[in-house]
């Protein structure tokens, strides 16, 4: 099965492209399920048709799916946030809305995202294709997992075998519940989950991220931000998506500067990913909306290669062996030298782009060993440790 996620910038048109690739695969004779983890789902606007928490045909070989965000959060972690619930309600004397304190930004998507594993495991279509939310809270998810296993390590240090001997006692000294079962499992139940979805989301032959942008500055600076992040945690990029190009017949006269400056814009594009695919969409006449239009918008954005296809793969973290040192690359397009920030633990790199961090489990041979020099190229992050 094949996994292909859309993001991009507020309103550059990620659903439209995601929806037009998803019919486009259709057309071919694959099976695809297209689904949206945005909580503004736009994909029943798009189809023109209503689209719910229920898998809907639009028609042969694609179906269509809204994730409702509020349930899927209650499945999978319902009886931990109630006894959260019941801990903050004991501290707080009722003086605190608990419902908002544990409303933690980014979970309900991450939970959101549980549901590709689902589908994943389910092998019911050929091709899933996730309309993601903007591109911010996107990159928050990647974080979770981490930060996540930290908070449950931390309020809920209790084992459940310590629990149930100890739980009394403990419960009438500090006058704090102790976790039932049902607690326990869905901590083991979300920890699973997200290993797993961690695991597929790395999986470059499974699963690559496509990005949709536009000529304009702003948005691609954006855009390549937001490629240097995804690569810094791992994830494959297999292509851009270049929308709402406006054709040089419909800019005279009084948009004739507006030609410039997107001229200058896609040259930019074709610099900074020139390694990358990249797929072109023109402005179209009328609004792309309904079967008809979004199947002639990936007739037209794809042409003749399979949208299905892994279109790209870069290996991230690379290991070399020199002459006295050992040397890791690690690929990141865009950084600022300024922002890198680099530290070392006995058994990973610590590397941070601005507010970004990702640790890097250090290969035996570079554990314990002094780090000789680290340098940006613009592409590649190369350390040098003593052999």
């Amino acid at each position: 099965m094949r996994i292909i996620i859309y993001t991009g910038k507020g309103g550059v048109g990620k659903t439209t492209a995601a929806a037009a690739t998803a019919l486009r695969l259709s057309e071919s004779g694959k099976k695809v399920l297209i689904m949206s983890t945005d909580q503004a789902h736009s994909l029943g606007d798009a189809f023109d048709k209503k689209i719910g928490g229920e898998i809907t045909k639009i028609q042969e070989n694609l179906d269509a799916l809204e994730i409702d965000t509020l349930s899927e959060n209650e499945k999978s972690w319902g009886h931990l946030k109630s006894y959260l619930k019941e801990m903050l309600t004991i501290k707080g004397n009722g003086g605190i809305e608990v419902e908002e304190l544990l409303v933690f930004p980014g979970l309900e998507e991450l939970f959101a995202m549980f549901k590709i594993l689902d589908i994943y495991e389910q092998k019911s279509w050929d091709v899933l294709i996730v309309d993601c939310a903007p591109t911010g809270e996107t990159l928050s998810l990647l974080k979770y997992p981490e930060m996540l296993s930290g908070f449950m390590e931390k309020i809920l240090p209790f084992k459940r075998k310590s629990a149930k001997i100890a739980g009394p006692a403990i419960e009438k000294i500090t006058k704090i519940p102790m976790p039932a079962d049902n607690v326990f499992d869905d901590i083991e139940y979300v920890m699973d989950k997200m290993q797993r979805l961690q695991a597929l989301l790395s999986d470059k032959d499974t699963l690559s991220i496509r990005l949709v942008t536009t000529p304009e500055k702003i948005v691609i600076q954006e855009t390549r931000r937001t490629f240097t992040c995804l690569y810094l945690f791992g994830y494959n990029v297999d292509a851009v998506i270049i929308n709402r190009i406006y054709p040089a017949r419909a800019m005279e006269g009084y948009f004739s500067k507006w030609i410039e400056r997107q001229e200058d814009g896609l040259r930019e594009i074709r610099e900074s990913f020139s390694e990358i695919p990249r797929f072109y969409l023109e402005l179209q006449t009328q609004e792309a909306r309904a079967v008809p239009q979004l199947l002639a918008l990936g007739r037209q954005l794809f042409r003749d290669t399979d949208p299905s296809a892994i279109l790209f793969k870069k290996e991230i973290f690379h290991l070399q062996k020199e002459p006295g040192c050992l040397t890791i690359k690690i690929f990141l397009p865009f950084a600022d030298k300024g922002d890198l920030d680099l530290k070392q633990s006995e058994e990973e790199l610590i590397l941070s782009v601005r507010n970004e961090t990702r640790r890097f489990p250090l290969p035996l041979e570079c554990r314990h060993q002094p780090i000789l020099s680290a340098q940006y190229n613009e592409v590649y992050f190369v350390i040098k440790f003593e052999a």
